[in-house]
């Protein structure tokens, strides 16, 4: 990616404070934040992808070394979220398939595509109009969302379509445009097998800009947000660069949350050690969702400000009386 060093300066564009005048103060901000010269990426061993495997494969055999490799266990990022908050809530999930879209449930993936058009759109585009393209891109394909999409009346429509350009608008006021030689990617999968197949890791990240080059990041991994910022966003990038880093052996340089309505990062830099967390945290979640798989076992209950929209809530004393502000609670 460009270090600010390469944006300011350059012929025509920039100002007498030396900034680029095509660019506003939180796009700027966003270049500031990403932006690295070689020298300031690391480079890490090349022995870092098998460490990271053998640690993740001894320590996860006596937890899986019973899976049939033919239905192997699926671990992603909300499935690690969801166990290491509230059990109950992770034991009602893993048993129902109730899912329902809403708008706030179909309003990120949404964004996320429109974001992924703007890489390529000629000219300036407008965002409503990446709206209702995104939109009608996935209307039109087979998935559940796409059937939702189509049914949906006109009043949620209207609500979702404005809810959606707004997230859109605000990333194009505050990114700066996405460059191609940035290797800008949307929607970046991401898929570990171990122990022979017997348990999947997965992932799928936003947005990355950069890339590797041999041993040396260069990477950056971003999460778009709305809302607050809350822990699980960090445990959920570092589970990415963990990803990242057994496929390709290369981590990334920079993981970061980027939360739309503030125009803001939260971000980490990429080292050992906190691929060494992220190993730690998926392997006590992989072993407690198979703890919770017995039947005589008894989930944890961890009340939260997520409890608003638990379906348990009506029978759940615990998340009642934290929302309702229980002193003794």
């Amino acid at each position: 990616m460009e270090t600010p060093e390469d944006i300011v300066d350059r012929p025509g564009d920039s100002g007498s404070n030396g900034h680029d005048t095509t660019l506003n103060a939180a796009q700027r901000d966003v270049i500031d934040v990403l932006g690295a010269s070689r020298d300031e990426r690391p480079v890490f061993s090349s022995d870092l992808r098998a460490r990271l495997h053998d640690e993740l494969a001894e320590s996860l055999a006596p937890v899986i070394g019973d899976v049939d490799p033919d239905e192997p266990l699926f671990v992603n990022k909300h499935r690690l979220t969801m166990v290491h908050g509230c059990e109950a809530r992770h034991v009602y999930e893993e048993a129902t398939d109730d899912f329902d879209w809403t708008i706030p449930r179909a309003r990120g993936t949404v964004v996320h595509k429109a974001v992924e058009l703007t890489i390529n759109w000629r000219g300036t585009p407008n965002p409503m109009d990446l709206t209702d393209e995104a939109m009608a891109k996935i209307a039109g394909d087979d998935w559940s969302l796409s059937v939702w999409l189509r049914e949906l009346d006109e009043a949620d429509r209207a609500q979702l379509r404005s809810d959606v350009n707004d997230q859109v608008a605000a990333f194009m006021e505050c990114f700066p445009p996405l460059k191609r030689q940035w290797r800008p990617v949307t929607e970046s999968k991401s898929r570990v097998e171990l122990l022979g197949s017997r348990a999947v890791l997965s992932g799928k990240v936003d947005l990355t800009l950069g890339h590797a080059t041999g041993q040396r990041a260069g990477k950056v991994v971003i999460d778009l947000k709305t809302g607050k910022p809350r822990p699980e966003h960090r445990d959920d990038l570092r589970f990415y660069a963990l990803l990242e880093t057994l496929k390709i052996g290369t981590p990334p340089r920079l993981t970061a949350s980027y939360y739309l309505d503030q125009g803001r990062f939260i971000e980490e830099p990429v080292t050992e050690d906190v691929l060494d967390a992220a190993i730690g945290r998926t392997v006590a979640g992989i072993t407690r969702i198979r703890e919770l798989q017995a039947p005589t076992a008894a989930p944890v209950k961890r009340p939260s400000t997520s409890c608003s929209w638990c379906p348990l809530l009506e029978d759940c004393h615990e998340g009642r009386a934290l929302l309702q502000g229980d002193d003794d609670w």
